[in-house]
């Protein structure tokens, strides 16, 4: 069994050394960092450690860097693919629940969540508000029951790498891709995972971007809903 981290990182020079080395302490699995255009440290501190890493000329945002992964996962023969934060939100030692469920289960992913069952997040209101209108979105215009539809951590088996090697949404991808693959027939599942604050840096994620991320995945899902 073959299994790839995927982590995709712009601009964490704050977080990503610690980020790659608390994941060696952790688990046995093969890692690569899409350096996604950063224009800080972020490359340098990749090359200095040694670190696994592709560089991206241009900074193509989180889906194209995660398509980067995917490509990579597929070309190498990858069974599963999980995505990992650089920022250190993630835990590591969660990542064995991970691949035990969906070896086990025989979903199409799984998907690290904060409210499947009680855990330690703490949310401000209006993120806890905008990721109760994508749970009711993905259940209108998919018919899915997802209660953390924004988790970036998530695994992937064979089939669905294949999938995201060919299409994948370019910005703000989480939502997006569970209405694609629900509307396609493949099967998700949710489990219990623990998820830190950031540990450094600072998000990439403006109001402004917030507002632009919910009208998007709105009309694309809904466009799916009607078209699919």
């Amino acid at each position: 069994m073959k299994v790839l981290i995927i982590i995709p990182a712009y601009n964490e020079e704050a977080t990503i050394r610690n980020t790659v080395l608390n994941l060696q302490r952790t688990c046995p699995y093969d890692y690569i960092v899409i350096n996604d255009g950063s224009t800080d440290r972020t490359g340098d501190i990749l090359d200095q450690s040694g670190f696994h890493h592709l560089d991206l000329p241009v900074n193509l945002g989180i889906g194209g860097a995660m398509q980067t992964g995917y490509r990579y996962a597929l070309e190498r023969g990858y069974d599963y693919a999980i995505q990992l934060d650089a920022d250190g939100q993630h835990d590591p030692n969660d990542l064995k629940t991970l691949v035990r469920e969906i070896t086990t289960s025989g979903y199409d992913m799984v998907i690290g969540s904060r409210f499947v069952e009680k855990t330690n997040y703490k949310g401000s209101p209006f993120r806890r508000l905008g990721i109760l209108y994508f749970c009711y979105l993905l259940y209108f215009a998919c018919g899915v029951k997802i209660t953390d539809p924004t988790s970036g951590y998530r695994i992937v088996n064979h089939r669905v790498i294949r999938e995201f090697a060919r299409e994948y949404p370019i910005d703000y991808p989480e939502v997006e891709v569970i209405a694609h693959l629900a509307k396609k027939g493949y099967q998700i599942k949710e489990v219990k995972v623990e998820m830190n604050a950031r540990q450094g840096g600072r998000s990439s994620i403006t109001p402004f971007k917030s507002l632009y991320y919910m009208t998007k995945v709105t009309f694309t899902s809904l466009i799916r809903a009607i078209f699919s």
